[in-house]
């Protein structure tokens, strides 16, 4: 495919870099097949204990070197990755598309994720602001700074196999850092595609080699990185029991752990909605990328006077959906990414019904030409109650469940009556139910939504969540800071030296 070769891709690739050479592995060969077609796309080799070590030894070197680069020419050496992405972003979001199985227009717009935060991150890289403050000792200044924190271990998940990289590598290099990324080991060829394109820049540069490192293994390959105390942080993104792991074992090194786990978001759709508006967004929310972001919207919390109707509209959008082939762009939904998903999928399905759900949208698994790789699936709607077990477990597919409420109260406790807190929304056009909803007694996620879906972000802001979710924030705002050291600095520029509370020495 073209759309390979303008990425370098070939049948079988080493997985292990660092920024600026490829590292001779003897760990296990990885083989990527794409849950379009079923076919294999690439083999990689995957790191060992050996040239992980490598890694780690050339990472280290580089932050000294690294730190010592002023900030505005390390966002020079960003803006020109963001010219590179940009220059690559048709075959880049063609590989993401075909990889992964998402839509081509959310494999490009995942690409132009990363061109907008290594956009934002070069703005930054000249506002590593810190502050000033009047110290209570005359002739004394006091101030913070930020400083460079050290190595950053990025782990990624498949649903979204570069953009989080990105948000996370970009802020990591302007603030001075230098990152070891492993990748979802179902996704290989996506991180490959970019280290490729890193690596170019680079060189160009004179970027000292161990900045950027690729590490593709599987789970030890993981847990190597979150028990080294080489690391000081670890990025981690994907399930709440995965999070979980990472974070107890970072944790119990006094390490760093930024968490972007499972969501299991809620729209609430109020009587005095703009239904049009609600449709679109449940829709996009509920199928986008076939249920498989942290954001999808997976439940629908309805008031009962529209709930009917809502109901009814939502079952006539289900039955206009196109399921095939993500590159072509008649289609509104993919694959889900492997027959394991597909298994999770059939099982939530069959867990409902034995709960009580009813089902007004039948799922099931799509079989025949063009669904050979046995990984499509065709979107459902249940009717379920709120106490049902599965509807508090996050599904990576695309099951949409639906709840009726009464009272805004009602709706609220309901959205946040799940361990996850990742993304929300309301519709309304009542001004007294979005403030609500966006106040101390309403969402308790780290996204609130009003009149819009709860997937998709944009840069500017942090994105995260709150309880099961893990807390982390990443990509805009002041999310650059957890990338940093901090610290505190105080200068006496008089001939004495005041102790303090009044404390003398007669000397």
């Amino acid at each position: 495919m073209d759309f390979l070769k303008a990425l370098r891709l070939e049948s079988s690739n080493p997985g292990v870099s660092t920024g600026q050479e490829w590292i001779h592995s003897k760990g296990d060969i990885i083989h990527s097949y794409s849950p379009v077609d079923g076919k294999l796309i690439g083999s990689i080799t995957s790191a060992d204990k050996e040239s992980y070590e490598t890694v780690l030894k050339k990472a280290t070197d580089a932050f000294v070197q690294w730190r010592g680069i002023p900030a505005p020419k390390r966002g020079e050496v960003v803006r020109q990755v963001g010219e590179a992405l940009r220059q690559n972003k048709e075959p880049l979001g063609k590989l993401v598309s075909y990889e992964m199985g998402k839509s081509l227009q959310e494999g490009y717009g995942e690409v132009q994720e990363m061109i907008d935060i290594c956009d934002f991150a070069v703005g930054l890289s000249r506002q590593l602001y810190g502050l000033s403050m009047h110290s209570e000792r005359p002739g004394h200044r006091m101030y913070e700074q930020y400083h460079p924190l050290g190595i950053v271990g990025i782990i990624s998940a498949f649903n979204f196999p570069v953009a989080v990289w990105s948000w996370n590598s970009m802020l990591a290099w302007v603030c001075g850092d230098v990152c070891i990324w492993k990748p979802s080991e179902k996704t290989p060829l996506c991180a490959i595609a970019c280290q490729n394109i890193i690596t170019e820049v680079f060189r160009k540069n004179n970027v000292p080699e161990g900045v950027g490192n690729l590490v593709i293994g599987g789970r030890d390959t993981g847990e190597w990185m979150a028990n080294d105390t080489r690391i000081p942080l670890i990025s981690a993104t994907g399930s709440t029991r995965m999070g979980k792991a990472v974070g107890a074992a970072v944790g119990a090194r006094l390490g760093r752990a930024l968490l972007e786990l499972g969501g299991n978001n809620a729209i609430i759709i109020s009587k005095e909605a703009d239904l049009d508006i609600a449709i679109i967004g449940s829709l996009f929310g509920a199928v986008g990328t076939a249920g498989q972001r942290c954001t999808s919207t997976r439940r629908l919390i309805i008031h009962e006077d529209v709930y009917e109707t809502v109901k009814k509209r939502l079952m006539a959008a289900y039955k206009q959906l196109k399921i095939g082939d993500p590159l072509n762009e008649v289609h509104h939904v993919g694959p889900l990414i492997d027959k394991d998903a597909v298994k999770m999928y059939q099982q939530a399905i069959e867990k409902c019904k034995m709960e009580g759900g009813h089902f007004i949208a039948e799922g099931g698994v799509l079989e025949g030409k063009g669904y050979e790789s046995g990984c499509y699936v065709k979107p459902c709607i249940a009717e379920v109650n709120p106490g049902m077990e599965i509807v508090c477990h996050e599904t990576f597919a695309p099951i949409l469940y639906l709840l009726r409420y009464k009272t805004l109260d009602e709706a609220i406790g309901i959205q946040n009556g799940v361990p996850q807190g990742l993304s929300s929304s309301i519709m309304t056009l009542n001004l007294r139910e979005a403030e609500q909803f966006l106040s101390s007694a309403g969402s308790d996620c780290g996204i609130a939504n009003v009149n819009i879906g709860t997937s998709g972000a944009e840069i500017g802001g942090a994105f995260g969540g709150e309880k099961e979710t893990g807390g982390g924030r990443e990509s805009g705002s002041d999310a650059w800071k957890i990338y940093m050291r901090r610290q505190t600095n105080t200068i006496n520029y008089t001939k004495s030296l005041p102790l303090a509370q009044g404390i003398k020495f007669d000397l």
